[in-house]
């Protein structure tokens, strides 16, 4: 069977499009009182274990609400990556107990997956792939991996969503926020963290997980932006094959190589791990800064060094987009940081966000004040640069209704985040804020002339 004679069937009845969060039923009901006895029983359980002691409590408790999420299923278990990846914004404690939700879930029956393939693309997989390996490559809370090669030969991986998660995943949702909503009534400090906010900010990356089309739309656009400028020939992006994708299933080209955790081998396998950290860096804030759409989850799983040296991004099922009026931002405080100093545009700027106040003083004032607060995190080591940070510091220079909320700045600051820890292994002493060399493509004339003046020679690609 040829590839061109391939095409996707009409979604299962098993995907759920838009669901609205609010709607809280009998399974809602049912589920709340779940999820409400499971975390209960496991932190109940861990604190008679762990002592009395306050310290003790807390890691006890931590691990008791981690192994309910364990216990709850894939939306719980995707709550808690939430959480591993945002550590600024939650007890230190659970954020650490939430790592362990990071780790691999186990694989449900190739014998279903093959069965999801078939129903998406409308055809045996005999007829689809010259070969389908039946044991995943990996699992994970949505899906999972296996390997095939496709009828023409070449050799691709699948991308299969779970059986029935679809409508699992909302039912948890449903009941989620039903709770953060209770809580954020009876407590302050779920009030201030926004934990009803939280949840409907899962709900919207989850909705649009759950339809492999929207990954597969921004995987091809991430990669077309990629090589936008003609260079970044040593960062890859796996090229997806839509004539064999569907609502669930995803297949792409396949790639080989280590995870970008793996420091130790990593160090034996590439002379200049600096220079892989700063390619990994230099295409990413180029999709944040010039293409507003970028990687959402940069964790190692989705970094990798591939075995012909090229660095690769993988799993585009979370992205970020950056809207114009941010990505001027974004652009101003990193031209302020590594090219001139001048923080005036990047009140201007602030302006245009309606996060000034009208009586703050002229934009020269408020660029004096950015500098004093955020050119000290900016210039720093990559392992003092938190983006949670620069984000608190804005709140002091403006309000909007009494509501401050920079969601695509604190996702943005997530990724850096992971990047910090790649950097503080693989290149300590790096400074991101003002390496030249990562904004060749975002101010080309100042970076040109900059690294000139100062002796300065930029790797050339």
């Amino acid at each position: 069977m040829t590839a061109e004679s391939v095409t996707a069937s009409t979604p299962s009845d098993e995907r759920v499009v838009r669901p609205a969060l609010e709607k809280f039923g009998f399974a809602e009901f049912r589920r709340t009182a779940v999820i409400g006895s499971v975390l209960g029983g496991c932190t109940l359980r861990r604190v008679m274990r762990g002592g009395l002691r306050r310290a003790k409590r807390r890691h006890a408790m931590a691990d008791g609400v981690v192994d309910g999420f364990e216990m709850l299923g894939p939306m719980f278990v995707k709550l808690g990556q939430l959480i591993a990846s945002s550590p600024g914004a939650f007890p230190p404690e659970l954020a650490d107990a939430c790592l362990r939700c990071l780790d691999d879930v186990p694989p449900f029956p190739g014998v279903d997956a093959r069965r999801i393939v078939e129903a998406d693309l409308g055809h045996p997989i005999e007829e689809l792939f010259r070969e389908f390996d039946n044991t995943p490559l990996s699992a994970a809370s949505v899906a999972q991996v296996h390997g095939c090669v496709l009828a023409d030969g070449r050799p691709a991986v699948v991308k299969v969503q779970r059986p029935d998660i679809a409508r699992r995943m909302i039912v948890d949702l449903r009941a989620a926020f039903r709770l953060a909503r209770m809580m954020e009534r009876r407590s302050e400090n779920a009030r201030v963290a926004n934990v009803g906010g939280v949840v409907r900010d899962l709900y919207e990356t989850t909705v649009a997980e759950l339809d492999f089309r929207n990954e597969a739309a921004n995987q091809a656009r991430a990669r077309e932006n990629l090589h936008a400028f003609g260079d970044n020939a040593g960062v890859a992006i796996p090229e997806v094959y839509p004539e064999y994708s569907g609502p669930r299933v995803l297949c792409m080209e396949r790639m080989s190589g280590l995870p970008l955790d793996r420091f130790d081998d990593i160090r034996a396998a590439y002379p200049d791990p600096e220079l892989l950290i700063r390619r990994l860096v230099k295409a990413w804030l180029e999709s944040v800064v010039v293409h507003g759409l970028f990687h959402g989850d940069v964790h190692a799983g989705n970094l990798w060094l591939l075995d012909d040296g090229r660095a690769a991004m993988l799993d585009f099922g979370i992205v970020g987009t950056m809207t114009p009026p941010w990505r001027d931002f974004v652009r101003a405080l990193f031209h302020a940081s590594a090219i001139d100093g001048d923080f005036r545009p990047v009140a201007r700027a602030l302006r245009e966000l309606d996060l000034v106040e009208a009586d703050a003083g002229d934009d020269a004032t408020i660029g004096r004040q950015l500098a004093t607060a955020l050119a000290p995190v900016l210039s720093g080591k990559l392992a003092k640069l938190d983006m949670g940070k620069v984000a608190a510091r804005l709140v002091e220079f403006g309000k909007r209704r009494g509501a401050f909320g920079p969601e695509q700045l604190i996702l943005m600051g997530k990724q850096l985040g992971y990047f910090e820890r790649y950097a503080v292994a693989l290149a300590p002493g790096w400074r991101l804020g003002q390496d030249l060399y990562l904004f060749r493509n975002v101010f080309p004339d100042e970076v040109v002339a900059k690294a000139a003046a100062e002796g300065v020679e930029l790797p050339a690609d």
